[in-house]
């Protein structure tokens, strides 16, 4: 099976097959390298992208981190979501479902990299900073869809040909995404700032009391109310 960056499109130009040759016997690991390393290159590119919004040492910072944030995510999730399969019979190997894992990264990546344009233009536009940090959110979200959708075809594929019944390989696959939107929310939480106010100096990481949800929550009420005062420095220091 020969791959590259573009490979992954041809689950919509013929599903069947290309979920075939995600479970077949010709994968190997150097597709599943070329897998990450797809993953890392794009994602870095909106990272950059969305750091530039600082500057060039925050682009920087925030390529290396997007595509770090997935990958380790992947890493502490991915052991327990293999394990759990072996438990209810499925005799699928580690690298076909590696890469079943990854092709559906690789699809969000894609669709994210293609908001980029319209990224650009509502900070050129724009530039509200709580504005352009719920819209990165919202591409990530909705990207994430379809890579999830195509991981949850692959599985039923594989649970159908393994005389397991496919609800049960799937419902475990959606209780898995819950747990990995959940260390990847955490993670992302540890690792930010991803942006940065242009008032701000560059950090690699920065340190203040709240969480995730709260700032979203936040950043809300930012653009509804924008010109009600920040949450006290004391409490919240940049």
């Amino acid at each position: 099976m020969k791959t590259n960056i573009f490979k992954v499109f041809h689950y919509y130009r013929d599903k069947s097959e290309f979920i075939k040759q995600l479970s077949g016997d010709d994968f190997n690991w150097k597709l599943v390298v070329n897998f990450c390393l797809n993953i890392i290159i794009l994602l870095f590119i909106y990272g950059f992208v969305m750091g530039i919004y600082h500057g060039l040492n925050q682009s920087i910072s925030s390529g290396i981190k997007l595509f770090s944030l997935f990958i380790l995510t992947l890493l502490i999730c991915f052991p327990t979501f293999y394990v759990i399969q072996i438990i209810i019979g499925s005799r699928i190997k580690l690298l076909n479902l590696t890469a079943i894992i990854l092709s559906g990264v690789l699809l969000s990546s894609w669709i994210i990299v293609a908001f980029i344009p319209i990224v650009i233009f509502f900070m050129l536009t724009g530039d509200n900073y709580y504005f352009l940090q719920l819209l990165h959110i919202a591409i990530m979200a909705f990207a994430s869809i379809f890579g999830m959708k195509l991981i949850i075809e692959a599985l039923k594929y594989n649970c159908e040909n393994e005389n397991i019944y496919p609800k049960t390989g799937v419902t475990i696959f959606r209780v898995w995404i819950v747990i990995f939107l959940f260390v990847s929310i955490q993670l992302g939480w540890n690792l930010r700032p991803f942006m940065s106010k242009h008032t701000e100096k560059f950090q690699v990481f920065r340190h203040y009391e709240g969480n995730f949800y709260t700032a979203i929550m936040y950043s809300f009420d930012k653009i509804v109310n924008p010109q009600k005062e920040d949450y006290k420095k004391d409490k919240y220091p940049k």
